[in-house]
């Protein structure tokens, strides 16, 4: 029988791992899209979660005396970027991603601020030796890989009693069901009447096919705990009780712009269940 929730979350998206893969890897596989990616998440009503994941990891690191840190799916390097600028020297900074656009910005974004060790590589074959790191961190990236298999190898290069911190978007939340379910199926059919009634390509809605695959917590500790690590705090982020394409309105972003960081995330109580994504925090056994 199919896992129904991990059905919820694939529908719309790309089914097959070869087409999916290929979908995944597009993306971000140009220096256009990595400067793209930086900006959007600087600015924008979606980049709202990237801005209080940044800050709640900051948080969950303050705790850390710090050492040897992988940042897998590290993007543009915007996390690697805050850790060099607010604690210089105490870590060693190894970068990864899939796209080499990606790296290459990463590394010319942190110049100024410090060095990392920069490596083009997949989530699921980490080209590293076993118990490598002390910290291990994966932040907006397990939702494009197999998350078992990438699971398992960044329990394989994380120290005994590492750090291991995990992000992932929250399938269950009522922004997310209405975005997937909603609001991107819509926008994808106002395109095709669109190209129907000769609307020209440029102006029309389009909303293209990202390949994300997200499961619940619960779930998500059951796969880290399989691999050999064990949770120690889950907090939902992003805390918000707009939908789509109401949060994407100017005044909204104003407003959702003006919220302290501080307050955007729940350990418990009902309003975690806002939370547009989540974060475990882990210790390897």
């Amino acid at each position: 029988m199919a896992d129904p929730v991990r059905t919820l979350a694939d529908m719309g998206l790309l089914q097959g791992s070869t087409v999916r893969k290929e979908r995944v890897t597009a993306q971000y596989d140009t220096a256009q899209a990595a400067a793209s990616y930086a900006e959007y998440t600087g600015r924008s009503a979606s980049g709202r979660t990237v801005r209080s994941r940044h800050h709640l990891v900051q948080q969950i690191l303050s705790q850390h005396s710090g050492g040897s840190l992988l940042d897998a799916g590290c993007g543009p390097g915007m996390m690697a970027r805050l850790l060099l600028q607010s604690r210089p020297g105490e870590f060693s900074i190894t970068v990864l991603d899939q796209s080499a656009a990606m790296i290459r910005y990463c590394t010319e974004n942190v110049k100024d601020v410090g060095t990392v060790h920069a490596t083009v590589g997949q989530l699921e074959a980490l080209p590293f030796g076993g118990a490598t790191f002390d910290i291990a961190l994966v932040m907006g990236a397990l939702e494009y890989t197999d998350i078992r298999s990438a699971i398992r190898e960044i329990a394989r290069i994380t120290r005994p009693d590492g750090l291991v911190i995990l992000t992932m978007l929250n399938p269950l939340s009522p922004y997310r069901l209405t975005e997937w379910m909603l609001y991107w199926p819509l926008v994808r059919l106002v395109g095709v009447f669109e190209r129907l009634f000769g609307v020209p390509c440029g102006r029309r809605h389009v909303a293209r096919l990202t390949g994300i695959r997200a499961v619940p917590a619960s779930r998500l500790q059951q796969l880290m705990r399989h691999a050999g690590l064990i949770p120690v705090d889950v907090v939902h982020y992003d805390i918000t009780p707009m939908v789509p394409p109401l949060d994407r309105l100017p005044a909204m972003v104003r407003r959702a712009s003006r919220v302290p960081l501080d307050r955007t995330w729940q350990r418990s109580g009902w309003r975690r269940l806002l939370g547009t994504a989540y974060i475990v925090v882990a210790r390897r056994s």
